[in-house]
């Protein structure tokens, strides 16, 4: 996708991906970015949810939004982590409890040596 980029493309993927073969850097370059975007994706949602509720959004005819600006109130964290426990205890659950529960039902088919797979 970098690389139909007009005048630059050719440049970035040299540059990201180390090139248009893969090998060894590429793979590791993906693996990298592929671990660490969601942790930068997730730390500036915070961030912008956080700024947004302090200064309170901007809009281009400049009209004062303080009055319709929700106040960073503790109850909407506790809700927040009250919410977070119960999916993580409901998910804990189910893994522990019946940890067969979501698998193929093809994994328990006893092998055949004598056949090959379809």
């Amino acid at each position: 996708m970098l690389s139909a980029i007009p005048y630059v493309g050719n440049d970035l993927v040299m540059w990201i991906w180390g090139g248009f073969s893969i090998g060894n850097a590429t793979l590791l370059r993906f693996y990298t970015f592929h671990f660490v975007l969601p942790f930068i994706i997730a730390g500036l949602s915070g961030l912008h949810i956080i700024l947004l509720h302090q200064s309170g959004s901007n809009n281009p005819l400049g009209v004062c939004s303080d009055m319709a600006k929700i106040p960073f109130h503790v109850y909407y964290t506790l809700k927040d982590a009250v919410g977070i426990v119960v999916y993580f205890l409901i998910l804990g659950g189910v893994v522990l409890l019946f940890p067969s529960l979501f698998l193929d039902p093809q994994n328990f088919i006893p092998a055949n040596p004598m056949s090959t797979p379809i």
